[in-house]
C-alpha cells in the first residue's frame, strides 16, 4: 500500500508538466520518433522567422515521414555534438527559405539541448533540416568571421532520446559528414504542434502523391 501512495504521489507533478502551457512567445512542438518523443519550446519572441519557417513545415506535416540522419560527435568527448534531422534532400518537401537570424542578435546560443536550423553554403539558405545540440556547440554561434547558425529554441523533454540518438552507428556520408549518416535513420514519425492554431500554407504536397501504376 505504501509503495502504491508513492507512486501515486509522483506522477500527477509529471502529468501536470506535460500539461502545462507554453511561456509567452513560446511554441511547443513534439517529435514523435521511432527511438522516442521530443518535446521543443520554440523561441518566436526572440527568433520569430526562424520559428514560423519551422512550423510552417509543422504545421504542413512536411517533417512527417522524414528522419534524423547525422550524428556529429566532437573528436576526443563523443558524447557531445549534434544530432541533425528533417527533409534531407527531398525536394519535393522543401519550402523558400528565410534570412538567417543570428545569434549576436537573438542572445540564443548553441548550448545543450538547443535547437538549431542546418543550411548551405548560403547563410540565408536555412529550409527543413535542423540540429539539436548535446553539450555546447559554440562554434556554431555568430561571430566576427562566421554568420553562424540560426538557433531558436531548445528541448524541454525528451533528451535522453537525443543522447541515445548521438551514440548510434553511423558511416558513409561525404565531405564534412564523411562518417556521420545513421546506418539505420530514426524515424520521425509526426511532428505535432503543441499551442496554437496551425497555419498549413496550402502549397502542393506532392510527397504524398502515389501515382497509379504504383498502386498494389
Amino acid at each position: 500500500m505504501r509503495l502504491s501512495r508513492r507512486v501515486f504521489l509522483i506522477l500527477p507533478p509529471l502529468l501536470l508538466t506535460a500539461a502545462a502551457p507554453a511561456q509567452p512567445g513560446t511554441v511547443r512542438v513534439r517529435l514523435v520518433t521511432s527511438a522516442g518523443a521530443i518535446t521543443l519550446a520554440l523561441d518566436a519572441r526572440r527568433a520569430p522567422l526562424t520559428v514560423a519557417n519551422f512550423m510552417r513545415y509543422v504545421d504542413d506535416g512536411r517533417f512527417d515521414g522524414t528522419d534524423f540522419y547525422r550524428a556529429a560527435r566532437r573528436k576526443g568527448e563523443p558524447k557531445t555534438g549534434l544530432v541533425q534531422g528533417g527533409i534531407g534532400t527531398d525536394a519535393r518537401r522543401i519550402l523558400p527559405s528565410v534570412m538567417l537570424e543570428r545569434t549576436d542578435r537573438t542572445g540564443i546560443r548553441h548550448l545543450d539541448g538547443t535547437i538549431s536550423m542546418a543550411h548551405g553554403a548560403d547563410p540565408n539558405s536555412a529550409a527543413g533540416n535542423f540540429s539539436i545540440m548535446v553539450g555546447s556547440n559554440p562554434g556554431l554561434d555568430a561571430s566576427p568571421t562566421s554568420p553562424g547558425f540560426a538557433a531558436f529554441g531548445r528541448v524541454i523533454g525528451g533528451m535522453d532520446v537525443v543522447r541515445r540518438m548521438l551514440a548510434m552507428p553511423t558511416g558513409g556520408g561525404r565531405g564534412v559528414m564523411r562518417g556521420q549518416m545513421f546506418l539505420r535513420p530514426v524515424r520521425i514519425v509526426r511532428a505535432e504542434r503543441l499551442d496554437g492554431v496551425a497555419r498549413p500554407t496550402g502549397r502542393p504536397k506532392p510527397w504524398l502523391i502515389v501515382l497509379p501504376w504504383l498502386k498494389r
